[in-house]
């Protein structure tokens, strides 16, 4: 589990069908987001809430809210975040990342080199991968919408790696063949629209 490097004071537990999620923010927004997908019962959330960010000892507004939005999300509705996030300690590159990426609307999906052309540096499709390797706001910044040129799903550090980025795309509506290959490949570049508009 990556731990941010920006302390948290306030922490919020979600419930999904997949298990049960950790929100966590300091006074400036949110610093991190676990994933439900390594965590069965709320008991193993409060454990990881408090090794990760024990400062964090109740709610916020702000986690909350987020927290109550999200387990929408994960029950399936189409729904759109825009929360305050702490980008502190990136740099200028990977918070223009962080930026663009949390803009990517539900159910739209880009690939890794047109979000660094995108963001200034249209060779560095390896930076946007590395960026999305250490995002700890997951969903609110939502690298699972990011995939290699060819569909290909590639690295995603959450529990469950790669697996749990198909389980996201699929239930925002992404068709995936058999291999676990993202279908609907534009000519003209990597941008699949699942639902019809951005």
């Amino acid at each position: 589990m990556k731990k941010n490097h920006v302390t948290a004071i306030a922490r919020s537990i979600y419930q999904a069908p997949c298990g049960f999620g950790v929100l966590a923010a300091n006074e400036n927004g949110l610093v991190a987001h676990h994933l439900p997908f390594g965590s069965a019962c709320a008991g193993d959330a409060l454990e990881l809430a408090d090794a990760l960010h024990p400062e964090a000892t109740k709610e916020s507004a702000l986690t909350r809210d987020a927290a109550a939005l999200m387990a929408r999300y994960f029950a399936g509705e189409k729904v759109s975040f825009d929360f305050p996030l702490e980008l502190e300690g990136f740099t200028p590159f990977q918070e223009a990342v962080y930026r663009f990426v949390a803009k990517i609307p539900y159910g739209k999906v880009l690939s890794y080199l047109e979000v660094a052309a995108a963001c200034g540096s249209p060779k560095g499709a390896r930076a946007v991968g590395g960026a999305m390797a250490r995002n700890a706001l997951p969903i609110l910044i939502p690298c699972h919408r990011v995939v290699g040129a060819s569909g290909v799903m590639t690295g995603f550090t959450a529990p469950g790696g790669v697996a749990s980025k198909r389980e996201l795309l699929a239930m925002e509506g992404a068709v995936l063949s058999d291999k676990g290959v993202l279908q609907g490949r534009c000519s003209g570049g990597f941008a699949q629209d699942f639902h019809g508009g951005a």
